[in-house]
């Protein structure tokens, strides 16, 4: 499965000065493939074609860019099941999970910018004016590996339907989804220059795109860290910056809630990915008298995960994607304990049953107070910190009692009362009774949780510029 070359300008073509990278499939700790990561040099290739090829794709009609969308959305569906089976083996997701949620949500963000694009206005009279929307121009995007092709996908659809050309940087953990979409994207009779892909690491093709002076707007999702390098890279050409970092949600089980089945289903959303989501309810709020329902709630739920061969599909909850990230959850899950938390489920080390693998045993704390690490540092893996609060004044405190703002979550058996209380939680985005994940709705956080949305209308205009014209 060795992949050494980038697409450059409708083509597959050799690096500038080849050096590979073995892809590991986390499940076994084995290389299964190879790829090169590239330089400046690479970067600047790409860059240089996706200017090129804005001046002529930036004119094209809606319903052109409406076609070459529904060709990537047709070769996407053909090629579904061997997208999901490539992330599973690229970043361990389970099978089913990988097929029906990780590909299959990657494709929906072509069908929505399919349909936001086949009913937006470009233009239209204000006063005594009229308003254009255009397409900024050059877009950089820098992908991450827990969502390797949907994070990909929720950039790139609405840059090319709103006539942007693209440079792609997917994650060098997991970027072989991302290099199969670029052979369905060509196979759709793209235009040469207009999607650009080269793989790469952080500091060398991440930041040789945000300093870019071709580059007119990069998008990040990834760490609060990666987002603060990339926006300072990004000031001396004034790009337009949009990210999606960080986050540490708390879910709020109110008094009114039926506890148990509130628990268990935070458990399990914590838990989606492998823990390795940015919007995870991490933390979990619950009322001080209901300590031991709700342990008992979690630790039940917990048993109810099956761990194991992320190929099986009965499978539900697979490895972690690196050794990297598990050093980091297991020390995390180490400093839990030495701060005090009660185990509750869980703890330190790889799964007795399991051999090999970056596999964590999910893990929730309980007696978890707001000054502690695991409350306070996202995990990105299968930790649960469980906190209770005396009413729901301190619930709400706690909630807000982050750098973060990506989501928050609210269990109630009254509506109207978990809506009060969604409309004081500092964030992006607010679950209501485990709600579903909508795509067509704004994504994005406040605070430190990045600027910018993603997803639906408001996804689609991040990459429109405003022209007014007078007279």
């Amino acid at each position: 499965m060795d992949r050494l070359k980038f697409y450059i300008d409708g083509a597959w073509t050799d690096p500038v000065s080849p050096s590979t990278l073995d892809i590991t499939n986390p499940a076994t700790e084995e290389g299964f493939a190879r790829i090169c990561v590239g330089s400046h040099a690479d970067v600047d290739r790409a860059a240089r074609a996706a200017r090129a090829a804005f001046a002529q794709f930036s004119r094209t009609s809606l319903e052109e860019r409406l076609g070459y969308l529904r060709r990537i959305i047709e070769g996407f569906r053909a090629n579904l099941q061997e997208l999901g089976r490539m992330m599973t083996l690229e970043m361990g997701a389970p099978i089913t999970f990988a097929t029906e949620r990780q590909a299959t949500v990657a494709l929906f963000h072509f069908e929505e910018a399919a349909r936001v694009l086949a009913n937006y206005r470009f233009e239209e009279r204000m006063g005594p004016g009229i308003i254009r929307r255009e397409p900024i121009g050059v877009c950089g995007l820098i992908t991450p590996w827990n969502w390797p092709l949907n994070q990909v996908a929720s950039k790139v659809a609405p840059a090319l339907a709103t006539g942007c050309t693209v440079v792609l940087k997917p994650s060098e953990i997991a970027p072989l989804s991302a290099m199969r979409l670029a052979e369905i994207i060509h196979d759709a009779g793209v235009p040469p220059g207009v999607f650009n892909l080269v793989n790469g690491h952080g500091p060398t093709v991440g930041e040789a795109i945000a300093s870019h002076p071709e580059i007119d707007m990069v998008s990040i999702t990834g760490s609060t860290g990666a987002g603060i390098k990339v926006a300072k890279l990004a000031a001396d050409t004034v790009k337009r910056v949009a990210q999606e970092l960080g986050g540490k949600s708390a879910n709020i089980i109110l008094a009114d809630a039926d506890l148990p089945a509130a628990v268990a289903e935070g458990v399990y959303a914590c838990y989606v990915n492998a823990g390795q989501n940015c919007q995870s309810p991490t933390r979990m709020l619950i009322p001080r008298g209901e300590r031991a329902v709700a342990f008992d709630a979690a630790r039940a739920a917990v048993g109810s995960i099956r761990l194991g061969d992320p190929l099986d599909p009965a499978t539900t909850m697979g490895p972690l994607v690196s050794k990297a990230q598990f050093d980091k959850v297991q020390a995390l899950i180490q400093t839990g304990l030495d701060e005090g938390a009660t185990l509750i489920a869980g703890g330190v080390g790889r799964p007795a049953e399991l051999n090999r693998g970056f596999y964590v045993r999910p893990t929730v704390f309980g007696d978890v107070t707001p000054d502690m690490t695991i409350a306070r540092e996202e995990i990105f893996g299968p930790v649960l910190s469980i906190m209770s609060y005396d009413d729901e004044e301190e619930a709400i405190g706690i909630a807000n009692d982050t750098p973060f703002g990506l989501a928050g979550f609210v269990q109630s058996g009254d509506r109207d009362h978990a809506l009060r209380v969604a409309a004081r939680i500092r964030a992006g985005r607010v679950y209501l009774n485990g709600a579903p994940f909508d795509r067509s709705l704004p994504f994005g956080g406040y605070k430190q949780s990045g600027n910018g949305r993603e997803f639906g209308i408001f996804g689609f205009e991040e990459y429109l510029e405003v022209k007014a014209i007078l007279g």
